[in-house]
Parts: structure tokens; sequence; C-alpha cells
């Protein structure tokens, strides 16, 4: 049981995915593996939910299929962290479950966790189109952890002259930016195909 309980932790470790960003991740799934054995009549759901719980970082970054790079402002992953780990721990003070329910429960709280995400990180990308112009703001990449920042074009503008200004702002950042590999080489560009290119990086 130790060497398996070693190995789990050890597969988390080496997993990323948006909430394995959080600070209290490790240690709450830590609690969380070690007292899985205490949580089913059946002894086929101490491997299916160790398994579970090891991998959730991994599969969290499999099923977020996401058009847009997967990075959360840090307010939006304390808000899914609080809501995940409030329900973990409400399934772990119940007392010993009968076959199947602690694992089918933990899937559960596992697939809202995916739709939390992919809301959280396509509302804020949709927030962007409330400003006028470029617009950056503070992610954090839900691959590697590391502080990031993603930068959106708005269209909120109240004035032909605030929309000029965006524009040009747009025109000087592609001219700056050798990164933005999605717009070369386009003889025509318009606003709409710069601004999704933007999208995607």
């Amino acid at each position: 049981l130790a060497t398996l309980l070693l190995c789990l932790s050890m597969t988390a470790a080496l997993a990323r995915g948006c909430l394995h960003c959080e600070v209290s991740f490790s240690e709450k799934f830590s609690f969380y593996r070690h007292h899985v054995n205490l949580k089913s009549w059946w002894v086929g759901d101490i491997p299916v939910s160790g398994t579970l719980l090891a991998d959730w970082s991994q599969d969290t970054m499999k099923e977020l299929h996401l058009a847009i790079p997967a990075e959360i402002t840090r307010e939006k992953l304390l808000q899914v962290a609080s809501i995940v780990y409030q329900k973990l721990d409400q399934l772990y003070q119940g007392k010993m479950y009968y076959p199947g329910y602690f694992p089918n429960e933990l899937r559960a709280i596992f697939r809202e966790q995916v739709r939390l995400l992919q809301n959280a990180i396509i509302e804020s990308r949709i927030s962007c189109q409330r400003h006028c112009g470029i617009f950056r703001y503070e992610t954090i990449s839900c691959t590697n952890c590391t502080d990031s920042h993603v930068i959106c074009f708005g269209y909120n503008c109240e004035s032909s002259a605030q929309w000029e200004s965006a524009v040009r702002g747009l025109l000087n950042y592609i001219l700056i930016s050798p990164s933005l590999k999605c717009l070369e080489p386009h003889a025509n560009l318009t606003l709409e195909l710069a601004s999704e290119c933007l999208t995607q990086h």
C-alpha cells in the first residue's frame, strides 16, 4: 500500500493542470489520496478512486478541449478550486459508501470542475470585448503553472476617435510582435483576422 501511495503521489507531482496551480492543491489531494481507502465497502473502489485522484491534473488538461490557450486568472482559479475542494471535502465527510458510489461521485466532481474551468477561461476572453482596443490581463498557464498574460482586442469603443486609436494600437502591436505567425503572409489584413490571431496567442 505504501508503494502504491508513493507512486500515486509521484504521478500527481509530475502532472500539470489548472487546479494543480492553486497553492492548496498538493496538500488537499495528498489528504484525499491517503484517505481514499476509508471510503468504500468494496475494495475495487480503492484503486479506481486512487487513479482518478492521481490523474486529476493530466486528465483535466485532456478534457478541457479549448481552442484557446488554457490560461486562467488567479481570481477565477481560486473560485473554481474553492468549489471543487468544498465538494470533495463534503464527500470525504460521509460514512463508508456502497460499491461504486465513491468513484462515481469523484467523476461527477471532476466533470463539474472541467466545466467550471472551461467557463472561467472563456469568460475572461469574452470580457475583453468590454474594453476598447488592445487589452492585457494577468493569468496563470494551466500547462506549466507559470505567470502569463493574455492580450486581446476589445470592440467596445464609444467614439470614432477611440475606435481609430484602438485600431492604430492593434496595428502597432502587430508590427512590433514577431510571434504572431498567424498573420504571415497576409496581404489583405482585416481587423477580424488580426483580432482572431491575438485570441489564439
